[in-house]
Order: C-alpha cells, then sequence, then structure tokens
C-alpha cells in the first residue's frame, strides 16, 4: 500500500511536504496546481510551485515531488509538460478534479469531467510531449453533477496514456461535502489494470482501512485528513502492518506548527497569521488544545503576535 499527500491549493505548499514528508508514511506528493493558459510559462514559475526541483524533485527526506498542471488547452498542456519535463521532476500530475468555480469558468479543473474525448485528448497530448520514463498521472472526481460518465472518462485516461489515477470519491458538485462515495470507485477499479488511487474523508486509520475495502483501491491519497492529523499516514502504515502506533502528541505537532511558520514567514507579512489559523482550525478536529490558541490569535496579524501565543503554549 502507498499513501500519496494530496495537492491541496493554499494549504500544501513545499513548506507544508517538507514538514508532513519528515514524519514518514508518504511515498509520493504533487504540487499545488500550475494554471496553464495558452502562455509558456518559465521555468522559475515551476521552481516556485516546485523548489524540491532544485533537490533532485524530493523533499528533504526524500519523498518524491510531482508537478500538477491544470488547464483545457490540450496544446499548451503538452507545451509547458515538455517544459517542466526538462526541469526533470520525479512525474507530472494533471489536475481534473478542482471544483472551484474560477477555475471551471476558466476551463480547467472538473468541469472538463462533462466531456470526456478532451480529458483523453490532454492526456495524451501530455505523454506524447514528455520522455516515458517520466510518470504522467491523472486526479479525477466521480465527474461533474453525478458519475454517469465515470466509466468514459476513465476509459479516456487509459488511452490517453496515463500511468496512474486518484478518484476523489465525490462530484464537483458534492464539493467536500461528506460523505465521500467510495464504493462508486470500485466499480471501476474492479476491470482496469491502471493502478487507481483512492481518495476523500479519509480522517482515520479506520477510514483509510474502510475506503481501501470499498474502493477496491490498493493506494490512497490524503487531504485534509493530514492537516488534522499530520502523523496520519504513519498511523495507517503502522495499523495496515498490524502494528502498534504511538500518536504524537500535542507538543510535537506544535512544535511543527512553528517549524512550518519559520520556515514560511518571508512569503508576504499576512502568511504566518492566515496559515496559522488556517492550520489550527483543521488541527481542533483531533487536538482539543487547538482550540484555545486558535482563538488567542484568531485576530492577530502581526507574525510577531502570532509567534509568541505559539510559543507561550509550548
Amino acid at each position: 500500500m502507498r499513501i500519496l499527500l494530496a495537492p491541496m491549493e493554499g494549504v500544501v505548499d513545499a513548506q507544508m511536504r517538507a514538514v508532513l514528508t519528515q514524519i514518514g508514511g508518504y511515498h509520493r506528493c504533487v504540487t499545488e496546481f500550475v494554471r496553464v493558459t495558452e502562455q509558456v510559462i518559465p521555468n522559475h514559475v515551476f521552481r516556485r510551485f516546485s523548489p524540491e526541483l532544485e533537490n533532485g524533485g524530493t523533499t528533504p527526506s526524500g519523498t518524491p515531488v510531482y508537478v500538477q498542471l491544470l488547464g483545457g488547452n490540450a496544446k499548451f498542456m503538452a507545451i509547458n509538460a515538455a517544459r517542466v519535463a526538462k526541469l526533470e521532476p520525479p512525474g507530472i500530475d494533471i489536475n481534473f478534479g478542482c471544483p472551484s468555480k474560477t477555475v471551471n469558468n476558466s476551463d480547467g479543473g472538473s468541469v472538463l469531467l462533462r466531456e470526456p474525448q478532451r480529458v483523453g485528448e490532454i492526456i495524451r497530448a501530455v505523454r506524447d510531449a514528455v520522455d516515458p520514463s517520466i510518470p504522467v498521472t491523472v486526479k479525477i472526481r466521480l465527474g461533474f453533477s453525478n458519475s454517469d460518465l465515470l466509466d468514459e472518462v476513465v476509459q479516456n485516461v487509459i488511452d490517453g496514456g496515463a500511468n496512474e489515477l486518484a478518484i476523489h470519491a465525490r462530484t464537483k458538485e458534492d464539493r467536500y461535502k461528506p460523505p465521500a462515495y467510495w464504493s462508486v470507485v470500485k466499480s471501476v477499479s474492479d476491470k482496469i489494470s491502471l493502478p487507481v488511487i483512492i481518495n476523500g474523508e479519509i480522517w482515520s486509520a479506520d477510514d483509510a482501512i474502510n475506503a481501501l475495502e470499498q474502493s477496491g483501491c490498493q493506494d490512497l491519497m490524503l487531504g485534509r485528513g493530514a492537516m488534522a492529523f499530520p502523523d496520519l499516514a504513519a498511523d495507517i502504515q503502522s495499523r495496515v502492518a498490524s502494528g502498534v502506533y504511538q500518536v504524537m502528541p500535542w507538543q510535537e505537532v506544535l512544535t511543527l506548527v512553528l517549524d512550518y511558520l519559520r520556515r514560511s514567514e518571508n512569503k508576504h507579512p499576512m502568511f504566518v497569521s492566515n496559515r496559522a489559523k488556517q492550520w489550527l482550525v483543521f488541527l481542533r478536529m483531533h487536538y482539543p488544545e487547538a482550540t484555545p490558541i486558535f482563538h488567542a490569535i484568531k485576530r492577530f496579524k502581526l507574525a510577531s503576535d502570532v509567534f509568541a501565543v505559539l510559543e507561550a503554549s509550548l
């Protein structure tokens, strides 16, 4: 079983990948999406989304990071895939799952699931543009409004030459509302040889085991669950191996939060306060100790004020 860290836009950046993968349990990460329009993207943009390209395409702990592209123009997806391939990423991922209205209105993400043939054309264009040694993987949802076109989309993913397929077990219209429909994925995973990775609503080791059983998948992808429970991947790996895992105590988690924020504080003035609040909201789901800290900083804007509260809480 492999566990992948999901490409959560505005959440899982390079610094977060570094922090989470140092805990262990992950086999791969995927960057936030690089938006492809009708233009050639400069190399510095790819490196901004994936600083790991300067380190052999891996996090400091050695976890491979695939670069994700999002767009509806097959020609420019291919051109930019060829450009990023020259930077030697471990792999290239294509996003057909983003439910954002802004992204969908700009011909990207899950809106393309309405047109299975275009999905295949984009994948084929990217696959043909890069060396066969570079894996091309794909992330989709069950569909846009429903899963009626799922089989057709998956067949086009296969015909396009993708190496693997991750399925977020909800439609675009479901967004992130529970539940995730893991069992729907089984109709796909049971009849194709392409590796299928299950994603969506995996918050615990029990969820992971249920998702694997219901979907028929061998591998899984963690998103928000990894933010709420930073060592979830390690816990799942231990549980599947019938081992006993000692869950990370709160003080150690808080140290991780500080580590992440210190790595990132030079991004822009509001970054520390915004990301600290964001992560604490997730952590409240698993650690009650996060709640009073969140309330203590929720009106703060200055990084120095946030750091003072977090450091005093250690």
